[in-house]
């Protein structure tokens, strides 16, 4: 059990980081008619599931963004200039973020019975996974430089650093080793 919660914690993280389709959320929020509320139907703990990481991914979104206007202050004609980079920058690590999410999903099921060629292929993953989130980071940074100076790119650089620097420490910490049992 103490294993499952760990996945289950980082699933919370990770799935924290991705944005929640407003369609989802509203449908999963729902309850089916013809079941009753009280209920351990595993489609209905899918929902209630579903349901509440999504409003957890919208509120941890919102939490980053607030951060991240906190601390680049910026006046209105540079917040103009930002937040669609910005915005397009986390579009792109909310797709990366889907490969994350199976990657861990993946590791979960398998942690602790993986051949050598299943531990080599989901590290490898790992470090693709990575090094894709550097490269957007890169280009977010190039834009954000362009647009409005390196002292205002270096900021909003050090601060998403930061940030995808904790998520990631709290997912890290949740998972098991490979190979060692819980």
């Amino acid at each position: 059990m103490k294993f499952q919660n760990r996945v289950l914690l980082a699933m919370l993280f990770v799935m924290a980081v991705l944005p929640a389709p407003q369609s989802r959320a509203q449908t999963n929020t729902q309850k089916p008619a013809d079941k009753p509320a009280a209920t351990s139907d595993p489609d209905t703990h899918k929902q209630n599931m579903d349901a509440y990481l999504a409003l957890m991914r919208r509120e941890v979104q919102q939490e980053k963004a607030e951060i991240m206007g906190a601390t680049m202050a910026l006046n209105a004609q540079d917040a103009a200039k930002f937040w669609p980079i910005y915005s397009e920058y986390d579009q792109g690590l909310s797709k990366l973020n889907d490969q994350r999410v199976a990657n861990i999903k993946e590791y979960a099921q398998n942690y602790d019975h993986l051949s050598d060629e299943e531990a080599d292929k989901l590290v490898q993953k790992w470090m693709g996974y990575q090094k894709q989130r550097a490269e957007l980071l890169v280009q977010a940074y190039e834009k954000v430089k362009q647009a409005l100076g390196g002292v205002t790119a270096a900021r909003f650089a050090m601060v998403e650093h930061q940030l995808l620097a904790i998520i990631d420490l709290q997912i890290a910490e949740a998972l098991p080793i490979a190979g060692q049992s819980m």
